[in-house]
């Protein structure tokens, strides 16, 4: 079974009778039953090359070289001539009734020289068993399914089983222009009509059926990526929200987040700040485990439900139990667990509450001292992990002038160098005092803590990161 859905194992599949693979060397030959289009005078001196490729998906760009002298040393050219003769013949599959044997297919020839192999069905049952990987063109006769109608219903079908494959619809003549019209407004790639076919008609045809149909993969791609990409940004923007800090004039607030090399999609990083009516500012940083779409909305979930519950008055315990009811209840499988570090500051900014779960402690440098992590000893399990889990809150002193950096695991996670050694927390409070000493602070401390991490991991960091800095005094 091919990736496709179709079988390409033809060993063991009996074809009914009249219906065989045209193999290079043989005599072209009408086939009675099964043969839809008008045999050619001379059709065996007209032979036309046809693409030998099966449209499956578009090919890569390739990567463009750097500009410098040529390696006169390196690999032979290939040769055109023969990768042509190495590939796969050039397979059209022709799908269409004609019990009078009126009709044949010309002779065709691929890029190589080699005659194309002709397979026919006589309906789409027929056409299902011979649909493999390496068929590339299909030419549909549209009165399959007379009335018209019916035909580009039948049309619709073959698409529906062929969705990467090139498709010809074959029209009975200049009569049924409109009906070829909206088989190509349905899908079809180009029409034909029955009373003109010929081998170099044919072979254009297909030319441009084959590359329309890449073309036409390629922009599905191309906005599949944009939407993929536009859905992205919306939740990244639910995830990293704006602050709410109106009133709190002493404290500053930065953050930054960068996704990890690791990953093609969105990251369940997440964070928020806000202050409430009594003047205390509530700070969380979380991450969800795992990447992608479901990760990414569950942490947005999360982020919003805290806001929700801050700014009705729960903290602590309480609000860390309430997450994780929303995370068991939210989460699409029973593995996914997010870890949570939340901090609430007295209105007068010396004193704060943290509550630990799963997650690395904040790191606090105070005016004149080196920093340090806060205490970590009684945090409690990430959320969804045990059903009855308990979260102490630990009260710390502040001081009057602070700095509290809040940030995932990703920054410390990265690698020192090409061995297998990590950052870790102590590197990451190496960094944030060099940064310090240098009179840096807020973003510029920020960005000169992530970069100094990427450095010291030889490029971008394996996963997503976020880092939030408060600033107080």
């Amino acid at each position: 079974m091919s990736a496709t859905g179709r079988r390409t194992d033809r060993a063991q599949d009996p074809r009914p009778t009249g219906l065989s693979d045209q193999q290079p060397g043989e005599e072209q030959r009408p086939v009675g039953p099964s043969s839809v289009l008008p045999a050619q005078p001379g059709a065996g001196s007209q032979a036309a090359a046809l693409p030998r490729q099966r449209i499956a998906e578009p090919a890569p760009v390739p990567e463009p070289q750097p500009v410098g002298k040529p390696d006169v040393a390196g690999p032979p050219e290939p040769d055109p001539a023969a990768a042509a003769a190495a590939a796969p013949p050039f397979t059209l599959l022709v799908i269409g009734e004609d019990p009078a044997s009126a009709f044949a297919v010309p002779d065709l020839l691929d890029a190589a020289g080699n005659r194309a192999r002709i397979r026919h069905a006589r309906n789409l049952t027929e056409a299902e068993r011979l649909l493999t990987d390496d068929v590339s063109c299909i030419l549909l006769d549209l009165e399959l399914g007379a009335p018209h109608a019916e035909g580009l219903d039948v049309l619709r079908q073959v698409l529906r089983m062929a969705p990467t494959t090139a498709v010809l619809a074959l029209a009975s003549g200049k009569t049924d222009a409109g009906l070829a019209a909206e088989a190509v407004r349905v899908g079809a790639q180009d029409y034909l009509f029955r009373d003109e076919i010929e081998a170099s008609l044919l072979n254009r045809a297909m030319r441009y059926a084959v590359e329309r149909k890449r073309a036409d993969l390629a922009q599905r791609q191309l906005t599949e990526s944009r939407l993929r990409a536009e859905e992205n940004a919306r939740l990244e923007r639910g995830l990293l929200p704006t602050p709410l800090l109106d009133g709190a004039e002493r404290l500053r607030f930065a953050a930054r987040y960068r996704p990890g090399r690791s990953r093609a999609l969105l990251g369940g990083d997440f964070y928020d700040v806000v202050r409430t009516p009594d003047g205390t500012v509530h700070a969380m940083i979380g991450d969800v485990c795992g990447h992608g779409p479901d990760e990414a909305a569950l942490g947005v979930e999360l982020r919003i439900a805290w806001r929700a519950l801050t700014f009705a008055g729960l903290s602590g315990d309480t609000i860390l139990q309430t997450l994780q009811q929303v995370l068991e209840c939210e989460r699409p499988d029973d593995e996914i667990f997010a870890t949570l570090c939340t901090v609430d500051i007295a209105p007068d900014g010396r004193r704060a509450g943290v509550s630990l779960a799963g997650h690395p402690s904040p790191l606090l440098a105070r005016r004149g001292c080196p920093a340090e992590l806060l205490p970590y000893e009684q945090g409690g399990p990430a959320l969804g992990l045990l059903p009855q889990a308990m979260w102490n809150r630990v009260d710390v002193e502040l001081g009057d002038a602070w700095s509290l950096l809040l940030y995932t695991d990703g920054l410390i996670e990265g690698r020192i160098g090409k061995g297998t050694a990590r950052l870790g927390q102590e590197g990451m409070i190496g960094l944030v005092d060099r940064g310090l000493r240098d009179g840096l602070s807020g973003e510029e401390l920020l960005d000169a803590a992530v970069t100094e991490a990427r450095a010291l991991n030889g490029g971008e960091l394996a996963d997503d990161v976020a880092v939030v800095l408060l600033d107080h005094g």
